[in-house]
C-alpha cells in the first residue's frame, strides 16, 4: 500500500489553513485521526498546519451559586432542547409538527417551520395547476396537430383533383415556372414544394 494518507484529528475546520485543499495538492487522502488508532500508510510528508484562535466563551451565573437556580436553569434548558429536538424530527418527518408551549427558541423555530410549511403547501397547490395546465395545453397541441395534418392531407388530395391545365393556372397565378412539357405529376410536385 502507498504510504498516501494523511492522518490529522478533527474536525478539520479548526484549522486555519484549507486541509482539504492541501490535501488534494500533495496527492494525499485525509482520515480522521481521532477515528482510528491504525496508521497504516500513513505519509511522513505532510504539510503543516496550525489550529485556528477561538475566542472561548465564558459563562457566568448570576445569584452567588444558588444549586436550586442552577438546577432549575439545566430543567429550563433541557426541556427548550427537547423541545427543540422535537421540533427538528417534525422538519425531517419523523413525527407531527406540534407548536410547543413554551421556550422562545422553540416558539421561534416553529413559527418559521410553520412559514416554510405554508409556503411549500403553496408551492406544491401551484406546481400541481400547472401540471393540470399543461396537460390541457399537450392535448391541444395534439388536437392542432391533427387537423394541420388532415388539412394538409385533404389540401394533398383537393391538388390531385385538379387537371394539368388547372395547375399550370395556379403556377402562373403564384408565377412558379414550369416547362410546357412538365406532366399532371411534375406540375404537382412544383405547386405542393410552393405552398
Amino acid at each position: 500500500m502507498s504510504n498516501k494518507i494523511w492522518y490529522l484529528p478533527g474536525p478539520f475546520h479548526q484549522y486555519q489553513e484549507d486541509v482539504k485543499a492541501l490535501a488534494k495538492a500533495a496527492g494525499l487522502r485525509i482520515i480522521d485521526a481521532n477515528a482510528t488508532e491504525s496508521r497504516e500508510g500513513e505519509s511522513a510528508d505532510v504539510p503543516d498546519v496550525t489550529l485556528r484562535d477561538v475566542d472561548s466563551h465564558q459563562v457566568v451565573i448570576v445569584g452567588g451559586g444558588d444549586p436550586g437556580q442552577l438546577e432549575e436553569l439545566i430543567a429550563r434548558l433541557n426541556i427548550e432542547r427537547d423541545l427543540i429536538v422535537t421540533l427538528i424530527e417534525s422538519a425531517e418527518g419523523l413525527s407531527p409538527l406540534v407548536q410547543p408551549e413554551a421556550g422562545e427558541l422553540p416558539i421561534r423555530l416553529f413559527d418559521a417551520l410553520s412559514g416554510i410549511h405554508q409556503g411549500i403547501t403553496s408551492l406544491k397547490a401551484e406546481r400541481d395547476g400547472l401540471a393540470t395546465e399543461a396537460e390541457g395545453l399537450r392535448g391541444e397541441i395534439a388536437s392542432l396537430k391533427a387537423a394541420a395534418t388532415k388539412l394538409a392531407d385533404e389540401g394533398a388530395d383537393s391538388l390531385a383533383e385538379l387537371t394539368a391545365s388547372q395547375l399550370k393556372e395556379q403556377l402562373d397565378a403564384k408565377g412558379i415556372a414550369y416547362k410546357s412539357g412538365d406532366l399532371k405529376p411534375e406540375l404537382l410536385a412544383l405547386l405542393k414544394a410552393a405552398q
